[in-house]
């Protein structure tokens, strides 16, 4: 077979896929038209994880040459595509354009939906609340520099339900439009900063590190002052067009942020699932260990425990819990009887689909 019968092969095959991307669509299209009939949610990321596993297998039974990865990505975007045709979806996110939660949520929902930049935040899980996005998403801790208490506080007070969350491999690399002994001062997010210290210790060391908002703004910075270079991820140089001077500066190989995706409404069982919660106790000895008891009971694991400053009143705290297991369960449901007995608040954040590896 030669290159041009290949390549008249290949254009065959690109019809037949269209064709039934199409197919897809109509199915789709009916599912949504059901969906809105019975008041469902459009979006249903416990139905996503499913077909994303349910993919990868497929794929790897039938020996096909596509990694992991490229089955998910090339499926988000049939995804998010086909959500677009349902409905116009609106994902707020910690913004400006190009920074890590962009990427997250571009990750998470494809470039079909519509993205809104938010200054901070408060103004994602605000916009969620009031029905200006459909969701948000805001980073909640790094594998590296740990939790992100602006957003924890958050859940304090607001209604947000966490339906969803995404890992994404952090990559931070140094960007300027001067070589690199003409680097003077770098710009970059505190976390960025956090994140790449010992390398900018080793390589840079006497060169000004200056905080900003966020890593786009480093690099926006960075575009027009002289002898200034950003310490930012590879979208953010692209958008301003910097070179990248030193690639993968990051302190650890496995550097991975966590990011939740808020909405109105937690995400139904899919099998394998997560619960965040949050309660706090009264101030005397023992309360701690009396709430954390019926978890050892149910044998239900905890994956994560952070405390905050309950804002309510002085040296009080609140208690952020990531528990394995949906919160319609039964063993779940005698813990929280449980905890209300025990604890002086207890709030349910959400339940979601634990998710495949880091993007």
């Amino acid at each position: 077979m030669n290159l041009s019968d290949i390549r008249t092969k290949i254009d065959s095959l690109d019809e037949q896929i269209l064709r039934l991307l199409n197919a897809r669509a109509d199915c789709v299209h009916e599912v949504g038209e059901l969906k809105r009939a019975e008041g469902l949610e459009i979006y249903a990321p416990e139905r996503e994880e499913k077909v994303y596993s349910s993919l990868v297998e497929r794929n790897e039974r039938l020996g096909g040459r596509l990694p992991e990865g490229a089955v998910r990505a090339v499926y988000r975007e049939i995804m998010s595509a086909s959500l677009a045709l349902e409905k116009d979806l609106r994902i707020a996110y910690l913004g400006p354009e190009a920074t890590f939660t962009h990427q997250a949520a571009r990750s998470k929902f494809g470039a079909s939906v519509k993205y809104q930049p938010q200054p901070s935040i408060a103004d994602v899980f605000d916009a969620v609340v009031r029905g200006q996005a459909d969701y948000g998403v805001v980073p909640v801790e790094n594998s590296w520099e740990g939790a992100v208490n602006h957003t924890l506080d958050m859940f304090i007070d607001s209604e947000a339900q966490v339906c969803a969350q995404v890992l994404l491999r952090i990559e931070h690399h140094l960007l300027a439009r001067c070589p690199l002994e003409g680097v003077q001062k770098i710009y970059s997010h505190p976390q960025a900063f956090g994140q790449t210290r010992r390398w900018l210790r080793a390589n840079l060391p006497g060169v000004e590190c200056i905080e900003v908002s966020s890593t786009t703004r480093a690099a926006e910075i960075a575009a027009r002052e002289e002898g200034a270079a950003a310490v930012a991820g590879r979208l953010a140089g692209e958008l301003h067009a910097l070179t990248i001077l030193e690639s993968s500066i990051q302190d650890s190989p496995d550097n991975t942020t966590r990011f939740l995706v808020i909405g109105q409404r937690p995400s139904p069982p899919s099998g394998n699932d997560r619960t965040s919660l949050m309660f706090s106790v009264p101030h005397e000895p023992g309360a701690l260990y009396r709430a954390l008891e019926p978890f050892c009971a149910q044998q239900i694991n905890i994956g994560k425990i952070e405390s905050r400053p309950s804002r309510r009143r002085a040296w009080e705290y609140c208690f952020f819990l990531d528990v394995d297991g949906h919160a319609t369960e039964a063993a779940m449901q005698e813990v929280l009887t449980e905890l209300r007995g025990r604890c002086t608040v207890v709030k349910i954040l959400g339940t979601f689909p634990v998710p495949g590896q880091p993007q």
